[in-house]
């Protein structure tokens, strides 16, 4: 008898499964946007959004929660019911978040279902033009001779952009000053005009900065060279091949989601990401187009929780 309701049970179980995939959308999805408006991850958000909209037949509708580096939103989807109605938006800040918050109300290993990765953008390792570097081993080179003279800007504490300056003074075993800003904007006015030295910033800001010549870019942090800068080395081709930190962008839903359901939003994206106008708008925007499905996205995740955690106890960075 007990395995008679065993088996009716996983009956249950997978005729449910199939059932939530089958009826799934019947109502409006709500995306949560864990940083403001304007920011890279709601112009993203946005563009998916509406394009999944439409390809489900319910309404996306992207709600902006900043706050607290992302976690205020962050945890609010983490929280959600798991139906596939409140999905999240997620960033390179989120596993690097696991490592500098003290008290984070969320672990960002555990109370996600991945559905996929969007898209990854480079970094781009820029110095102010007069600085007297010309690649990143004269830079190397410099910080060496003259440890905790020169400084690096970042756009805030506990960010990807300082904790990729860290991960350099990590490889190269130098020592240089950081100097948080409040946003990449007033950091990169300081840069420009001579009062910090160096700074890893998203390709899209700093670009025209570059073109201008008010900027120096030294390399690009992925694998391949940018098409946007295509004059400008990998840190691979610098001769930094174990050196690589990315911006990047993915669609998480709770903990507990059925799979099926994760399933279908992925293939959903992951069809969108495919179409000519929606791959030129990404690419555009200075980013590599991905499209993983879920367990690819999950070993992503897992990859920069475990590589940012040696370098955040590294440089010390601890946020209440």
């Amino acid at each position: 008898m007990d395995k008679t309701w065993s088996l009716l049970a996983a009956s249950w179980l997978l005729a449910g499964a199939a059932f939530a995939a089958d009826d799934y959308p019947n109502r409006p999805i709500k995306l949560i946007v864990p940083f403001p408006a304007g920011q890279a991850s709601d112009t993203i958000a946005r563009l998916i959004g509406e394009q999944l909209g439409k390809s489900l037949g319910q309404p996306v509708v992207v709600e902006n929660r900043a706050g607290a580096g992302g976690n205020i939103g962050t945890e609010a989807g983490a929280k959600a019911p798991a139906d596939g109605y409140t999905l999240t938006m997620a960033t390179a800040a989120l596993p690097i978040s696991k490592h500098v918050y003290k008290k984070l109300p969320f672990d960002p290993a555990k109370d996600f279902a991945h559905v996929t990765l969007i898209t990854v953008t480079p970094l781009v390792l820029v110095t102010r033009p007069d600085l007297g570097a010309d690649s990143v081993q004269q830079l190397v080179d410099m910080a060496r001779k003259q440890p905790g003279k020169l400084t690096f800007a970042s756009s805030g504490l506990g960010t990807s952009h300082q904790l990729s300056s860290e991960l350099l003074k990590a490889i190269t075993n130098t020592d240089i000053l950081h100097v948080p800003y409040k946003g990449s904007a007033p950091a990169h006015i300081d840069l420009m005009s001579g009062t910090v030295d160096i700074m890893f910033d998203n390709i899209l800001p700093v670009s025209p900065h570059v073109k201008s010549g008010k900027l120096k870019a030294l390399a690009v942090t992925t694998k391949n060279r940018a098409a946007s800068l295509p004059d400008v080395p990998t840190m691979a081709e610098a001769g930094f091949p174990t050196f690589e930190a990315v911006a990047w962008f993915g669609l998480l839903a709770p903990a507990g989601t059925p799979a099926s359901v994760v399933d279908k939003l992925s293939s959903e994206v992951n069809g969108i990401l495919k179409r000519p106008e929606i791959h030129s708008r990404l690419t555009g925007m200075g980013a590599n187009v991905m499209g993983t499905p879920p367990r690819e996205f999950e070993r992503f995740m897992n990859a920069e929780i475990g590589k940012w955690a040696p370098v955040v106890q590294r440089a010390q960075i601890s946020i209440e």
